[in-house]
């Protein structure tokens, strides 16, 4: 009854962002638990291609690399067109891709508002909608496809840094998933999210850089690692969260439950 409870053999994904920092740990996670193929996303060729070829080398499925930058809505059908030329069904899709932006409040601008928002709360509803077909395809009771939305911390409390478009879209994008779990579980698609806390990642370069006195923060003592991230992605992703539908899972070492803040800090991806 349990043996495969958080097995992914044969199982097909799709990770936005998947070149780096949270993406590329939860693309390494499902690989690890016997995905057959596992798509990523960047915008960047080069660090796209040689992240999938890293990975298929490590692990026993194939990653492979879609170069496409999902920031637009051409750019979001552009990357469907390429799944849905590749496989009649879809397993998995991890809305991860995402993008922050730090001003005063006075000095904010419409451009850091607009390139936030359309990539953090645009980008992942309209990609799953792109993708609904082949999502329904490989959905069934038995065995539901799933969605991922990649949320972060900082849509449940308040960071003191003045990162507004970045909080808000991130609450957004929390509600955004219950939204749309409460719609696609008719279809057996279930749609959950992660709400990271502190991870090394290139857009949290505080966790990267000065992971020790990042961690003095939280209260667990230490900041995330990869295992911490992909252990969550494939519980929310394997049989195990099957029946998880709408909920947001906060992977942050307790500091949303601590009400810690960590200043001059970002989170996730």
């Amino acid at each position: 009854m349990f043996k495969d409870l958080f097995s992914l053999k044969d199982r097909v994904a799709l990770v936005t962002g998947g070149s780096r920092g949270i993406g590329r740990m939860i693309a390494a996670g499902f690989l690890a638990q016997g995905a057959a193929k596992v798509y990523i996303t960047a915008r960047k060729a080069g660090p796209c291609e040689q992240t999938a070829k890293e990975l298929s080398a490590e692990y026993g499925g194939e990653c492979i690399a879609l170069p496409i930058d999902i920031s637009s809505l051409a750019g979001i059908e552009m990357l469907a067109a390429e799944i849905k030329k590749r496989e009649p069904r879809l397993d998995i899709l991890v809305n991860n891709a995402g993008a922050a932006w730090g001003a005063d409040f006075d000095e904010f601008p419409e451009s850091g508002w607009d390139k936030v928002m359309t990539l953090n709360v645009k980008a992942p509803f309209f990609l799953t909608k792109a993708l609904a077909a082949p999502l329904r395809a490989s959905a069934s009771a038995e065995r539901p496809a799933k969605v991922i939305n990649i949320a972060s911390i900082d849509g449940i409390f308040v960071n003191p840094l003045e990162t507004y478009s970045y909080a808000a879209s991130k609450a957004g994008l929390i509600h955004l998933t219950r939204r749309m779990a409460v719609r696609l579980i008719k279809d057996h698609v279930v749609v959950t999210a992660i709400a990271p806390g502190p991870f090394k990642s290139d857009l949290n370069r505080a966790a990267r850089d000065n992971a020790d006195e990042v961690a003095t923060k939280v209260p667990s003592g230490r900041i995330g690692t990869d295992e911490d991230m992909a252990g969550a992605a494939i519980y929310l992703a394997s049989r195990a969260g099957d029946y998880v539908v709408g909920a947001t899972i906060t992977v942050d070492g307790g500091i949303v439950y601590a009400n810690a803040g960590i200043a001059g800090s970002g989170w996730d991806s």
